[in-house]
């Protein structure tokens, strides 16, 4: 493993030498994370674009370690917020404390003054608490008492929703689902993965796992801007809102993605090509990010609901009858 990278490293760097700092970031983080190289990866693309992520899917596949693990590469302070039924605003955004000896008022900021905040389930937490994260997620700040305290940057939240438990839950409203620039499925592993989870775990001899800090905030903030200098052909981009469109229009769908629908897909796949070594996009780039970036920004008819169709499903759909561009840059 290479020594850490910071930021003074990356004033001019080429695409080569940024592709190399990801690939170290995910190296790094596949040690302690084995076999989830989509997860990892939408995950960093998802930071890279200055985004939030949605890690969804049944307990015990790996996501909180995900989270700790690429805060830790990416060389972010790193907090956990447990999310309960009884967690109220003042725990995340923090509160003002009665100094006795100043007889003032201080404020104590909450957990959100992070890098990056790991919001455990999310969706056991109730409406109220959910809005004072929303804020924070969407402005950058959290207002507590008339007065607005900004987040330093970088700031970014994954949050995981077990989505087969529904008792003392709190669905997530579509508006904060929109503020996910990515919902990211982890699955089961197979099974030669998770073989390979066992043996790593009897070769440590520890639950504990150690991932190196490979690149430092300053760093990641020059990665994330090398974001803006991919370029995108308007191909591409007539592509994207192509499929945001269509989502609208499918029979399926009641309420279809919104134009930051076909930013957030633009966003991600610029991070993408990125993470490929490339200053610029490509209809597969797109392919590979618009089930996460879109599935979660549709309301599906009643009726389709209670067939049992998904919005993953109208969305690989629609990659399927949506034409994209015919040509590609080699």
């Amino acid at each position: 493993m290479p020594g850490r990278i910071d930021g003074s490293d990356m004033t001019e760097s080429t695409v080569e030498q940024t592709a190399a700092a990801l690939r170290a970031v995910t190296a790094a983080v596949g040690e302690a994370v084995v076999g989830r190289d989509r997860a990892v990866r939408l995950a960093l693309a998802g930071v890279l674009a200055g985004g939030h992520v949605l890690l969804e899917d049944v307990p015990g596949l790996g996501k909180t370690l995900l989270a700790r693990s690429l805060a830790t590469a990416l060389g972010l302070d790193f907090t956990r917020l447990q999310c309960t039924p009884d967690l109220q605003p003042a725990d995340v955004t923090g509160s003002f404390v009665f100094d006795p000896a100043r007889r003032e008022f201080d404020f104590r900021p909450g957990p959100v003054f992070t890098g990056l905040l790991l919001a455990d389930e999310i969706n056991r937490t109730p409406p109220k608490t959910q809005a004072a994260l929303l804020e924070a997620m969407q402005e950058r700040q959290v207002t507590v008492e008339g007065r607005t305290f900004p987040l330093p940057p970088p700031f970014h939240v994954l949050a995981t929703a077990n989505p087969v438990e529904y008792e003392g839950t709190f669905p997530l409203p579509e508006a904060q689902l929109d503020r996910f620039l990515l919902r990211v499925d982890i699955g089961y592993p197979p099974a030669d993965e998770e073989i390979e989870v066992l043996r790593r775990r009897l070769a440590r001899r520890t639950e504990d796992t150690k991932v190196p800090p490979v690149v430092d905030a300053a760093c990641l903030a020059a990665l994330q801007s090398s974001v803006e200098h991919v370029a995108v052909d308007l191909d591409v981009i007539r592509y994207c809102v192509d499929l945001a469109r269509a989502s609208r229009d499918h029979p399926s769908v009641e309420v279809g993605a919104s134009p930051r629908g076909s930013q957030a897909v633009l966003l991600v796949a610029r991070a993408l090509a990125v993470l490929d070594g490339r200053d610029f996009v490509l209809p597969e780039d797109v392919k590979d990010c618009a089930i996460p970036a879109l599935a979660h920004r549709l309301t599906l008819r009643p009726e389709t609901w209670s067939s049992g169709v998904s919005t993953t499903e109208v969305i690989a759909e629609l990659l399927t009858s949506v034409p994209g561009p015919v040509t590609t840059r080699s």
